[in-house]
């Protein structure tokens, strides 16, 4: 049988690993230059949804949540996504893609403020026209799902290979799962991946008193500013006000007070809480915002460019990959995500990029 390398140790090539493994592949190799779970997968927010505005994206996290119910506590909390909106475009646009996910089978309700102030203790809604929320959805660790990813991988006779490139071992087919750094991956064997690393930061308060158990991740719609539960703090999140492209990760300071103020208004159980700390990590960005999942050479396939939704959509890509790599085709439909689809005048027709 084939020798399968996987280039990169992070939650979509732990998963892609763990399901060739589960599929019978015998010989898997999951490589990554640093350690599993140590880039972006560390970093991330830990949002996990099915709240996307593309049938494309909605199809791939729709798919996924099943395996983090079943992983459930302390990998998975089932406490909900609430977008609010503070005008009524706000409020059309949600309904519009309320429709559209529940169309795919997607259970997200509307909720007026006063249902919103009860599913969302101490949440301000005297300015919010109303909301959508989907209760399936919640929060995760990314880095202890990754390394249970990688845990059930090893125990089915995958060699993981820590500080070693993907580049380095012998192998007959290849997955390029390798985050931000899968067009330099790419690039050593032939590949133009249009994917392209954009830098985002987060930022931790101190502990806030009274945080209700099960407090939902709380979305902005017209702002995209959110903010979660991590133990007894916050973690604070929003689109910079211009795109920071590169590997640089570096927190941008002079934004912190912004975000501390639009917290104390949107939660004003928090108004006056400090900082913990911040840190800033790497998008795997594409031009339409969309993965590349699927053969991309000869012996080579790529499941990357996932634009920041790539922990929440690793379990349907892992398994549909894998699927494909050992089959020949999957029960998924990837052809929404195949690199053929670029050209010149690509765009971002996701709307939803948190």
């Amino acid at each position: 049988m084939a020798r399968i390398v996987v280039h990169g140790a992070a939650a979509v090539g732990a998963s892609v690993a763990y399901h060739l493994a589960l599929l019978g592949a015998e010989d898997v190799v999951l490589a990554d230059k640093g350690e599993v779970a140590g880039g972006s997968t560390a970093k991330a927010m830990g949002g996990v949804r099915q709240q996307f505005s593309t049938a494309a994206e909605v199809v791939l996290a729709r798919e996924s949540i099943r395996f983090f119910e079943e992983l459930g506590p302390p990998y998975f909390h089932q406490v909900g996504y609430l977008f609010l909106a503070t005008t009524e475009d706000g409020l059309r646009v949600l309904e519009e893609r309320r429709e559209l996910q529940a169309g795919l089978g997607v259970p997200v309700e509307a909720v007026a403020p006063e249902r919103i102030a009860s599913l969302a203790p101490g949440v301000r809604v005297d300015d919010v026209q109303g909301g959508v929320i989907c209760a399936e959805d919640g929060v995760a660790d990314p880095p202890a799902v990754t390394r249970e990813l990688v845990r059930r991988a090893v125990e089915r006779g995958v060699e993981l290979r820590e500080h070693t490139t993907g580049e380095e071992v012998d192998g007959d087919v290849r997955v390029i799962a390798a985050g931000a750094y899968s067009a330099e991956v790419g690039a050593a064997f032939g590949l133009d991946l249009p994917v392209r690393p954009l830098c985002r930061q987060l930022i931790q308060t101190k502990p806030v008193s009274g945080l209700a158990d099960r407090l939902p991740m709380v979305l902005e719609a017209e702002s995209t500013f959110h903010f979660r539960r991590r133990g007894e703090s916050l973690v604070l999140a929003m689109t910079d006000p211009s795109p920071r492209w590169g590997f640089a990760e570096e927190v941008d300071y002079s934004l912190l007070p912004d975000r501390i103020d639009r917290l104390a208004h949107r939660f004003p159980p928090a108004a006056g809480i400090g900082v913990e700390r911040a840190w800033a990590g790497l998008y795997d960005m594409t031009p339409d915002a969309h993965p590349i999942v699927g053969p991309v050479g000869d012996g080579l396939y790529a499941a990357c460019g996932f634009s920041g939704h790539g922990f929440m959509q690793s379990p349907a890509v892992g398994l549909a990959l894998a699927e494909e790599i050992l089959r020949g085709e999957s029960t998924l439909d990837l052809s929404p995500y195949r690199l053929e689809r670029f050209g010149d005048a690509a765009a971002f027709p996701e709307e939803v990029v948190l």
